[in-house]
């Protein structure tokens, strides 16, 4: 079974920065695409940001120039480096992969709470 584990959440002030890692097991990680999304209280999950197994990233028009998502293979790991928080940032934020359709696998998630 897939695991991933967030960690890295937190309480920051408008403005500050947080940094998500997820780790991730029983995978060939570094073959795999893998997901930020995160959800607001009594919204739909959405998606944050994408690294393919090519390090090529996508971003939520929301985050963009805000966030930045990396990996290191060599330690199954995906991280989101966010700056220049916002109070709408307030959300739980779940690492995810897909390993193919109607595969999608979750972490329990991480609270980040941005206070303005």
């Amino acid at each position: 079974q897939v695991q991933l584990v967030e960690s890295g959440g937190g309480l920051v002030q408008a403005g500050g920065s947080l940094r998500l890692s997820c780790a991730a097991s029983r995978i060939i990680f570094s073959l795999n695409a893998m997901d930020w999304y995160r959800q607001a209280s009594g919204k739909q999950r959405e998606l944050v940001a994408t690294i393919s197994s090519g390090s090529r990233t996508n971003y939520a028009d929301s985050v963009k120039g805000r966030f930045t998502i990396s990996r290191d293979n060599a330690k199954n790991t995906v991280y989101l480096q966010m700056n220049s928080l916002k109070a709408e940032d307030t959300a739980v934020y779940y690492c995810s992969v897909q390993l193919y359709p109607g595969s999608r696998f979750w972490g329990q998630g991480t609270q980040v709470t941005v206070s303005s």
